[in-house]
């Protein structure tokens, strides 16, 4: 898969210089079309910014099967008919974090479900929004002024997916 965006702190006019080894995560994410052609974007009400879905791959889960866990958790859907779209990759000198979004493009397979949040995007406030993929765009690109530092990465980040998606469909 091609890296489409790297985002480092410099993009924000931040610097946290990183404090030895950076420690690496790696993460799955979709732009998840539903029958109408809608996106799923999950907003989070407490710190102002919507991301798509997605998380982090855990132990010996290959990307695929993270990926699906985690739209499942988030959204509460299956989804089918996957199509790579690229990695995102992130510095985030903050948390001394490297990054690596493997991102696809995948279409709701049956009935819109219950998410199952984990407490922290409980925390956050998180809800469910399905729009279309010129709104997802304009919504993520109204949110000028994120504050939350993890908010500033998942946006540019998403920003880029999205766009990329807007090319692939």
């Amino acid at each position: 898969m091609e890296i489409l965006k790297t985002i480092k702190d410099s993009d924000f006019g931040l610097d946290f210089p990183a404090s030895g080894v950076m420690k690496e995560r790696r993460a799955a994410r979709a732009v998840v079309f539903d029958a109408d052609n809608r996106v799923a974007l999950l907003h989070a009400t407490k710190k102002y910014f919507h991301k798509l879905p997605g998380g982090g791959i855990e132990g010996t889960e290959s990307v695929q099967e993270a990926l699906q866990r985690e739209v499942i958790e988030e959204i509460g859907c299956k989804i089918e008919n996957v199509r790579e779209l690229g990695i995102a990759e992130e510095y985030r000198g903050k948390f001394n974090l490297h990054q690596l979004s493997y991102c696809f493009l995948a279409d709701l397979a049956g009935e819109k479900g219950v998410p199952h949040l984990e407490p922290d995007e409980l925390a956050d406030g998180f809800e469910t929004a399905w729009v279309s993929l010129d709104d997802a765009v304009n919504v993520l690109e109204a949110e000028a002024n994120v504050e939350d530092y993890e908010g500033k990465f998942i946006q540019l980040r998403d920003i880029a997916l999205l766009i990329e998606a807007q090319q692939k469909v």
